[in-house]
């Protein structure tokens, strides 16, 4: 089976797996939450009523089951970690979209525009709640406590990154090796998690748990990168968000701070544009993105990534069977949404 179809098979079988217990945790919200966090994952509208629009890619579930098989176990024996890693991946986009004020996520409304702010703000906090609680519900006493510290650490990373993204806005620069510390913490510590639990889940012993670890982290690298190229050059009806948002918002992604430390001609006049005082409309987006495109901007971002992913690649020990890790790796790359 080549990369492609393999990779789609591995996220469809985690999506088998952890959608009973995705479901089962939203429903045990009280009102209305329960409805909010259905409509989140596309299992509801706005009033309640079904759909099934998706809740989207369900990458963190995969890499947490395919490590788990990688080891040797069972995927089913990754379920619990897979469902708890994307109730806490969906706390975090939940607050994400309030602080970047995005109204659009998988083509409808965000949370806080259709519910507000505050509202929110703690269906994040009940997603974060949940996701602990469905391993203190399904996994044994001892196993239960050592997956609820490593994640909460996790949420401890996470949040510092989100802190430092934020605290990016304004500054007239912002570093390439700056850019990527944030990431480490905002994108790449909860895959790293996934892939470390996924390993524990098979008992896999402490070097192997933590080589799985440096292969998520690694990989949540690649993945941001590609994320931040498809936020400016991404195509809206693949996406289901508005392309150059973040530029509009003047946030600091890869191609933005890899652009400015070029030096090029194109870098300087994209300074004068994202550093002016007027509003960025469309169109300066628009003009914005073929600045870095004319720097070659988007190519040096799709090779960092794709060496981000040989690099994580590397870090997996030779005994473990990878072929659905390197899938996944190599979906995560070429993706276009």
């Amino acid at each position: 089976m080549t990369s492609a179809p393999r990779a789609t098979a591995v996220l469809t079988r985690a999506g088998r797996l952890t959608e009973p217990g995705l479901r089962t945790a939203l429903d045990m919200l009280p009102a209305p939450l329960d409805r909010m966090a259905n409509y989140h994952f596309g299992w509801c509208d706005a009033e309640g009523n079904t759909t099934d629009t998706g809740w989207g890619k369900g990458l963190r579930a995969g890499l947490t089951t395919a490590a788990a098989e990688a080891c040797g176990a069972a995927p089913e024996a990754a379920a619990p970690m897979a469902v708890a890693i994307e109730l806490l991946h969906n706390f975090s986009l939940v607050h994400d979209d309030v602080l970047d004020t995005d109204h659009i996520r998988r083509g409808r409304p965000t949370i806080w525009a259709r519910w507000g702010v505050p509202a929110a703000i703690c269906l994040g906090d009940a997603l974060h709640a949940g996701g602990i609680q469905v391993l203190v519900r399904e996994l044994p006493g001892d196993h239960a406590a050592a997956a609820v510290a490593r994640l909460e650490s996790v949420v401890v990373e996470l949040s510092w990154g989100q802190y430092t993204d934020c605290a990016f806005d304004g500054r007239t620069a912002v570093k390439v090796s700056e850019y990527l510390a944030m990431t480490a913490g905002k994108t790449g510590a909860l895959m790293g998690a996934a892939c470390a639990l996924g390993a524990a889940s098979a008992e896999a012993d402490p070097a192997t748990v933590a080589a799985f670890d440096a292969f998520g982290s690694t990989l949540g690298l690649a993945f941001q990168v590609v994320d931040d190229l498809l936020g400016v050059w991404g195509d809206p009806t693949v996406t289901g968000k508005a392309a150059g948002n973040d530029l509009i918002a003047r946030k600091w992604s890869y191609p933005v701070a890899a652009a400015l430390e070029s030096g090029t001609t194109a870098a300087r006049e994209l300074s004068r544009l994202y550093h002016s005082d007027t509003t960025i409309t469309s169109a300066g987006a628009a003009r914005i993105a073929a600045l870095m495109s004319d720097a070659g901007i988007d190519r040096q971002a799709r090779r960092f990534a794709a060496q981000q992913a040989e690099t994580a690649i590397a870090a997996l020990p030779d005994h473990v069977i990878a072929d659905d890790l390197i899938a996944l790796t190599e979906l995560v790359v070429r993706r276009d949404r």
